[in-house]
């Protein structure tokens, strides 16, 4: 059986247009919410399950979806780079 990613990337711009969204996907399963322009800084966690982790994990868990989207955005972008240089 395969496994899901441990986050995923999201957008909803039908509802919340300009911004995204990681999934974290283990549990404690959350999304973690930001805007397009100041992820970091303008940001909102949804607690799919209660977290029953010491706040330091929780903190840690929070560090690595803003370390992922901010892989992805910068991946994403070195893409579309690619694209226009052929």
């Amino acid at each position: 059986m395969k496994k899901l990613p441990k986050f995923l990337l999201a957008t909803n711009s039908q509802q919340r247009l300009g911004y995204l969204y990681v999934v974290h996907t283990e549990t404690p399963r959350f999304i973690l919410e930001g805007s397009e322009d100041d992820f970091e800084n303008d940001r909102q966690i949804y607690w799919i399950d209660k977290p029953e982790l010491p706040q330091i994990e929780i903190d840690t868990l929070i560090a690595e979806a803003e370390y992922f989207i901010d892989d992805e955005l910068d991946c994403e972008d070195s893409m579309s780079d690619d694209d226009e240089e052929e």
